[in-house]
Parts: structure tokens; sequence; C-alpha cells
């Protein structure tokens, strides 16, 4: 049975998929930590913050050709000392007009609770496909 924080998680991992599928930066921004760190997965580009990342992503709902991702979790690890816990699973990007696959790999992701909240504090991503 799942925990309490490992539902949580998968809450919002869930909130954050749907966020990018419809393009709304306003309910990513709650999910990241102010300094969210994130590894791209092809170019290993650095996207340091929550604005950097913001940014970020209203470039990519902006784009002609949009990419959708969705993140699956597999395993959630949640920590027995501190308010911490380690997201894995797979990634994939497909074209939001077709659906047409894009990209995937895998990823881990570290959330902290933060006021109550689960927040993804990194993420790294591994291009597969």
């Amino acid at each position: 049975m799942a925990s309490p924080a490992d539902l949580a998680i998968r809450l919002r991992r869930a909130a954050f998929n749907r966020a990018l599928a419809e393009g709304d930066l306003n309910a990513i921004g709650p999910l990241l930590a102010p300094n969210a760190v994130l590894v791209a997965g092809t170019d290993s580009a650095l996207l340091s913050g929550r604005k950097a990342q913001l940014l970020a992503w209203k470039r990519e709902f902006a784009a002609a050709e949009r990419p959708v991702y969705t993140r699956t979790p597999e395993s959630i690890l949640v920590s027995p000392v501190e308010p911490i816990a380690l997201e894995q699973g797979q990634w994939q990007g497909v074209a939001a007009a077709t659906g047409q696959p894009l990209a995937s790999g895998a990823y881990s992701a570290k959330w902290r609770e933060i006021g109550g909240e689960w927040m993804i504090e990194a993420e790294i991503y591994l291009t597969l496909a």
C-alpha cells in the first residue's frame, strides 16, 4: 500500500503532466521549489531556479510545433529521516498536434516537502530514443 507521501507525489506529478499538456504556466509554478534544478536529457542544458524553468516552459508552449512531455513514475522512495523523496520513471515527448513521438527516456526527480506541499527540487533526464 502506498504511503501518504508516495500518493501525494504521484498526484503532484499527475498535476505537472496535466499542466504541460495544457500549457498552463500558473499550474507549474507551485510544483517547483524556488531553487529547482533541471538537467535536460539530450543536451544536458541546466535550468536553475523556478523562474528559469518557467521561462523555458513559456518558450516551449509558444513553439509552432509544440512538444508535450509526460513523466510516468515507476518508483518513489520516501526518506524515513527527512521530508524528501526520489521519484524514478520514464518520460516521453510527443508532438502536440499529431501525437507523434519525438523523444523518450528515463528520469529521476528529487522532491521535498515544503510548507506541507511536495515540490520538485531537482530533475535529471536521460534521452534513450
